[in-house]
Order: C-alpha cells, then structure tokens, then sequence
C-alpha cells in the first residue's frame, strides 16, 4: 500500500493543529460579539438579505434554512468550543473519523458565517482560514502520522500567501521598488499599535531595511519551502521571525498568526530536536484515509490552477476566491501605501438647532485614531471589524456603501448593541439629536512634539465628510 506518512513533522502537525484551533477560537467569539450589531438580522448590513438575494451555492451557508441571532449565537458558541477543545487537544486523541468531524464542523460552522458576512467580512483572512481549516481536516489523529501530502499542501498555502503578497507589491506601488514605502507605511497602517510611533521614527536607513527584507521574505525565501530538510526548516524559521516583526509593529487581526501557523509546517521534528513526539508509536494510515488525502491532494492541485495563473499575471488581484468554498485562494496585501493619513470622526450633539455655538462631542473607536493623545493598543490577533471599515472609508466612500449611514441612524436611536462597539458613548443618557462626521489629517508626532504635549499623533481638519444629520421625527422639541 502506498506509504504517505510523515512521521518527521509531528511536531509541525502539533503546532497547526493547537494554533488553528486558537485562531478558530478568536474568530468565533468576534463573530459572537460583533456579528449581530454589524449582520445581524438588525445590523448596519442584515445577513437575511444577503440570504434572501442568493442561493445556498452562491453564499454556501447552513443559514439558508433558517437565520436568527440566537441561531447565529449558538453557532459561534458551539465553534469556540470546538475550537477550545481542539487547543487543549482532547478530539486529536478520539478516533480519526471523530477527529475529521470536529475539523469539519469548525469549517463548516465558520464557512456559513463568513459567507453572509458582507462587507464586514471581506478580508484575506477569511479566506485564509477557511482554507488551512478545510486542509486540517486531513491531518490525521494522534494515533497516525502526519500526512504528507498535506503537509505539503500547507507549503504550498504559505507560499502563495507570501509570494503573492510580494508580487502585489513589486507590480504596485512604485514605493515599493524605490525601497521608500516604510517611510510612511507605519504611520498609514489601518491600525497603529503601541510600537508603531517608535517604529515609525526608524532612521530611514532602517526603513530601507525593512523594504528590503520584506521582499526577501516574500519573492525568495517562499521557494526555500520545497526544498530538503534542513533548509526548509531554516526558511520556516526566518519567515516566521518576519511575521513576528509585523505583529510588533501592527494590529493585523489575526492574519500574521495564522501565517505562523501554516509556516510551521516547514519545521521537521529532528531539526527542532524532537524525537518521538508524546512518546507513542505512530500507526499506519487506513487505507480509507490514505485514499481522502489523495483525493485532497488531487482536488488543491487542481483548484491551483487560477491562484498559480493569478500569482503569474500582470493584473493580479489580491485575496480572491475563486471557488464559493474558498478552497484554494489567491492573496496579497498592502499593493500600495497611503502617504497621508485621514480618519472619519463621528461627532454628535443634543442641542436642538445647529450653529456656531453647537457643542460637539466625539464618539472614540477603541483601535483607531481618535483622541490623539490616546495611545494606539494591541488587539490583533482580536479583530475590530467597523474599525477596519471605517479606516477604509477616506479611500473611498464606496467603502462605506450600505452600512454607514445606517450606523449614523443606529447611533441617532442610542441602539445599545452597536455603541458596544465603540471605546466610549459620548451620549450614555440618551442620544443625540444630530450626528456628523469629519475628516482630519493625522499624523504621528515627532519625538520634540511628543515629549512637550504627551500627544500620540497631531490632527488637522480636512473637510466635512457628512453633514449633520438627525431622524425624521426628532425635530425641534422633540
């Protein structure tokens, strides 16, 4: 019988299994969370509709038979749990089939919230999760050994994750080529964290650096993947000690977590110095499981036609499925660089006329730029989804197409599970009368600016982004 056992990479199969199931974790308890105020079925952007305009194989759900926030709820519930059972490693040592099922309830659980999320659930590592979810499916129990082929299967995810990334890059901005784009990039990031002033303050020689090694992660390293051990080993290792960087320096969600896990699968146990891993003899794979993971490796081959096509072509897109299951998907981020930096600022008032003596009081989003002596934090690998929306919104107010004027009338009515979102309800005693919102320009402060005021950023005002705005029937008395 054809042997595709790997039993070198238990360690690497250990740390995909316990870091997807973490990152499975966060990403139910965000849905949890922020699914019903942003998708709910009386969210800025309701998943019902989403439901109602297609079909189940265009938006492959379990919520086409039948969506309600309780529903939506015990879903994400019963994902994190899952997800925490996976961490602590209980369904790895149950029966393979029972271990294959857990994998793909997760999937399939997170699969039908992603696919009604909209907007708000448009990023790359949606999909990239789905994908390394759908992948761990097959990587067997603690009682066989790792797959090959699925190990390889992770290879080949992380290197189209980072080659793709550069590539998008090297064909976009032409910062990127003139070694100049972490000149502002820090600054412009969607969302600073507590080093991101300190980095941007890097001599500029330092940024050189950056852009430099950045490429050398992206464009050559990936190809280090396929070959012997212990070259893949090393070249795991030193595109993982690149993604730590950006976590230092960056709130990502969970994207440069999960790029670590899948990563792992370049490690083999002898170069990490382990030998027999739990200290249990490994069996032989079934011959049912053998032939599934054959069919997998067949199926991605297959599937990586349009990504490796997409990885070739002067017009490549970036995090794109090319199937309605996000099997196998393209990626790529940050093709271009902002050199200015604008933030909407949602301000609201209780007074009953509007005029040059209206007292306007600010609403504050816990990850972005806001008061501007308010130090950027640390969420990722937590993910704000209106915070990323809403740094989207001064690139283009198409951005903002079917859920920000909803939200301005959610925070017009007070609507309790929307404000949940925000760091701080300006109106926690009753709403305002008229809400608005204003561009401004920020900017990190220099090291002088910062010792003497104490101030994160400094912000100038750019323009009225919306003028003020009230519901229909609070007029004047009201």
């Amino acid at each position: 019988m054809l042997d595709l056992s790997a039993p070198e990479y238990q360690l690497a199969r250990l740390l995909i299994e316990r870091g997807l199931g973490a990152v499975y974790v966060i990403a139910f308890v965000v849905a949890l969370r922020q699914f019903p105020p942003l998708n709910g079925a009386g969210g800025l952007q309701p998943a019902p509709r989403v439901l109602q305009a297609t079909t189940f194989w265009q938006t492959p759900s379990l919520f086409h038979l039948r969506y309600s926030d309780r529903l939506l709820r015990t879903a994400a519930g019963a994902g994190a749990v899952l997800g925490l059972l996976i961490v602590i490693g209980l369904p790895q040592r149950a029966p393979l089939p029972v271990t294959m099922a857990t994998w793909f309830a997760l999937w399939v659980l997170y699969q039908s919230i992603v696919n009604i999320g909209g907007t708000f659930y448009g990023f790359g590592w949606e999909s990239l999760l789905l994908e390394a979810g759908f992948l761990a499916v097959f990587l067997g129990n603690d009682a066989v050994a790792p797959p090959l082929p699925v190990i390889r299967a992770y290879r080949w995810l992380g290197f189209r994750l980072e080659f793709g990334a550069g590539m998008i890059k090297l064909r976009g901005d032409p910062c990127w080529r003139q070694l100049t784009c972490m000149d502002w990039h820090h600054e412009t990031q969607p969302m600073p964290n507590p080093l991101s002033w300190f980095f941007h303050h890097l001599p500029r020689p330092l940024h050189r650096l950056e852009v430099f090694g950045n490429f050398a992660a992206q464009l050559v390293l990936p190809f280090g993947l396929f070959l012997p051990q212990p070259v893949a080993s090393i070249v795991a290792v030193l595109m993982i000690a690149t993604q730590l960087y950006l976590v230092a320096s960056g709130n990502y969600a969970w994207l440069n977590w999960l790029t670590i896990v899948i990563l792992c699968s370049g490690l083999a146990d002898r170069i990490a110095g382990v030998h027999e891993l739990g200290g249990t003899q490994l069996g032989g794979m079934p011959l049912w499981f053998t032939v599934a993971v054959l069919a997998l490796a067949a199926m991605v081959l297959v599937l990586s036609w349009w990504p490796a096509r997409n990885l070739l072509s002067s017009r490549q897109v970036m995090n794109a499925s090319f199937d309605p299951l996000h099997l196998v998907n393209t990626y790529g981020a940050f093709g271009s660089v902002g050199r200015r930096r604008y933030e909407v600022i949602l301000e609201g008032t209780g007074d009953e006329t509007i005029g040059p003596e209206t007292q306007w009081r600010e609403y504050e989003l816990p990850g972005k730029p806001g008061d501007v002596r308010r130090m950027p934090w640390q969420y990722a690998p937590y993910h704000l989804r209106l915070d990323w929306l809403m740094w989207f919104l001064p690139l283009s107010a198409d951005y903002g197409r079917g859920w920000f004027h909803p939200l301005l009338t959610k925070l017009l009515e007070g609507d309790a599970a929307i404000l949940r979102l925000f760091a701080h309800n300006p109106f926690p005693h009753q709403p305002p009368r008229y809400v608005r919102a204003l561009l401004y320009e920020y900017r990190f402060t220099s090291w002088s600016e910062r010792r003497q005021s104490g101030a994160w950023w400094s912000r100038t005002f750019a323009e009225v982004f919306v003028d003020p705005v009230r519901l229909p029937h609070r007029g004047r008395g009201a």
